[in-house]
């Protein structure tokens, strides 16, 4: 008897360890890797909900759901029907910029900039995977990334964001503000006067830029006000700053910043840098945590991976946050003390992983158009996969090409497909693209040559909308398919072709991947691998299909 009740007691003494936070896992950085930047963060009960930016890609704002801030899954976009928002003629690094998402009494709301068109803008749901509401135009919030801020005591809601230089008037480029309205979460609107709460940043003598992506958090009486500054590039860091009344004044942090990864040594391995735009969450286990954009280049400032989205712990110290409190270098893992909670067919988004899409169904929700969606473009069936319509125009352009991409999540990834496809010309074009950009990108297709079946390797020529071609093989044998593949190795791409999609054989390998780089390219967004068919401005009946895509990561970082 005895036996049997010292087993009961260590069972229930196990189960209430694992339900107390003694179950342990590790959070693997970035918690989403390849282009997922500007991430914000909500708690709902035990659910976390996730968004990041996409500029002008559609679908707009994906929102991820997590229940332990390391499985996450796709559940939805915020931007899914055209009639929302119109990013044509854009430049892919314009559209949304800096989304925020925030939760009040039952409702859900983002908040977010289109750069060129529209402003600021809210949206609302009550359900984060959508449907999402038709945005509504904040006018009077002139500036970026404006966040909300619901205090519960005074039951009032704020906004704040980037804004001008005090009267218009900058000291230097890239002197900003932080301003605020308080904020009608029931019309939508804002409320009273402007008043300005931070001037150029922690401390205006020694010129700090672009103080923005801010947010407020209330704790044990004080409101904390907490914003990137220095830019989203290697001088990118977190600075807070706090005040016993939400209108300030608000008094930076001695210590700033609490996060950045500049100054650190440029030879580390496996470095990762440009941290900043961070926003706090309380984990599972009570604890504060900071979700943040950060970079991880193959060589100095280079990569084509885009900033990705990277967790880290907070400390609290004599009442001030800290991200990262027992290293300044941002680490690849951190072990938690909860148990971690899987979700069922999510694709994996963390550390080295490989799966396959298929067309036989419906589109992942992480696939991404041009601009805008044209359903009667592309068509999906078991047999046939994705089969796309091929268009005029062409992805140097401003409009929506028959392109349907996925993030480069890996320094080093394969992406490969089989096409089906019989060019009629030589305009008509069809294959895997791997996109930066309108000005930059290499393009593996099919097409015709002086009436022969060709496979030919692109690069674009930036500025001039147009394309030189580097190498093409002729295709003696009429498969009905053949294998594209594309391989990224840090710093040189390679490219792969096959007739029978079994035996591979390279077309040009150590193709210069810098020139995709967000350093050399310029702009906000990463690489995508898109399927892409196009006939060059001139119309066609003709079609070409996909019949899945393969996705494989290998970075070395992960491998320890």
């Amino acid at each position: 008897m005895r036996k049997y009740l010292f087993s009961f007691v260590f069972f229930a003494f196990s189960l209430v360890l694992s339900n107390t936070g003694f179950a342990q896992t590790t959070l693997i950085n970035p918690i989403l890797t390849g282009f997922y930047p500007d991430p914000s963060i909500v708690k709902a009960g035990p659910d976390y909900y996730l968004i990041n930016s996409t500029f002008s890609y559609f679908p707009g704002i994906p929102v991820m759901h997590s229940r332990d801030l390391k499985n996450w899954k796709q559940i939805g976009n915020v931007i899914d029907r055209p009639e929302q928002l119109d990013f044509m003629g854009e430049r892919m690094t314009r559209g949304l910029f800096a989304p925020a998402i925030s939760y009040f009494r039952g409702t859900f709301y983002v908040t977010c900039t289109d750069i060129d068109h529209d402003g600021n803008f809210v949206v609302t749901a009550k359900n984060p995977a959508g449907p999402w509401s038709n945005p509504v135009k904040l006018p009077q919030v002139h500036g970026i990334d404006p966040s909300l801020f619901f205090d519960e005591e005074s039951n009032k809601a704020y906004i704040l964001y980037n804004s001008d230089a005090p009267d218009r008037k900058p000291l230097y480029s890239g002197h900003r503000t932080i301003r605020m309205y308080e904020f009608d979460p029931v019309s939508l609107n804002v409320i009273g006067e402007e008043k300005q709460l931070v001037n150029g940043g922690v401390d205006i003598a020694k010129k700090p830029v672009w103080i923005e992506g801010p947010h407020i958090l209330k704790k044990n009486g004080w409101y904390y006000l907490y914003a990137a500054e220095g830019g989203t590039s290697v001088n990118h860091s977190e600075v807070v700053f706090r005040s016993k009344e939400v209108w300030g004044p608000y008094v930076p942090y001695e210590h700033n910043p609490i996060l950045t990864q500049k100054g650190l040594p440029d030879d580390r391995k496996d470095p990762i840098t440009s941290a900043g735009h961070a926003q706090f969450v309380e984990g599972p286990d009570g604890k504060m945590y900071a979700i943040f954009l950060a970079v991880r280049p193959y060589e100095g400032d280079y990569y084509n991976t885009g900033r990705e989205t990277f967790i880290a712990p907070v400390d609290w110290k004599d009442e001030w946050p800290i991200i990262n409190p027992d290293s300044k270098e941002i680490k690849y893992s951190y072990p938690v003390s909860y148990k971690e909670v899987k979700q069922k067919n999510a694709l994996p988004q963390a550390g080295n992983f490989a799966y396959t899409i298929l067309f036989d169904k419906e589109l992942d929700p992480a696939l991404l158009f041009m601009r805008t969606i044209d359903k009667s473009s592309y068509s999906l069936s078991k047999k046939q996969g994705l089969t796309l319509k091929l268009k005029p125009e062409t992805i140097m352009e401003m409009g929506n090409p028959a392109f349907i991409g996925k993030r480069q999540q890996h320094l080093y990834s394969t992406t490969e497909t089989e096409l089906a496809f019989t060019p009629k010309s030589e305009k008509e074009k069809a294959g895997l693209v791997v996109f930066q950009d309108e000005s930059h990108f290499y393009f593996l297709c099919q097409s015709q040559s002086q009436g022969n079946d060709v496979l030919q390797l692109y690069r674009s020529v930036p500025k001039e909308k147009a394309m030189e071609l580097l190498t093409e093989v002729k295709l003696d044998s009429k498969s009905e398919k053949v294998g594209l593949r594309i391989k990224s190795q840090g710093d040189t791409y390679s490219f792969y072709v096959s007739t029978d999609t079994k035996n591979w054989q390279l077309l040009k390998d150590k193709v210069d991947a810098k020139f995709l780089s967000t350093k050399v390219a310029g702009g906000f967004v990463g690489c995508l691998y898109g399927m892409y068919a196009t006939s060059s401005g001139e119309a066609t009946s003709s079609s070409a299909s996909f019949q899945l895509l393969k996705y494989q990561g290998n970075d070395p970082m992960f491998k320890k």
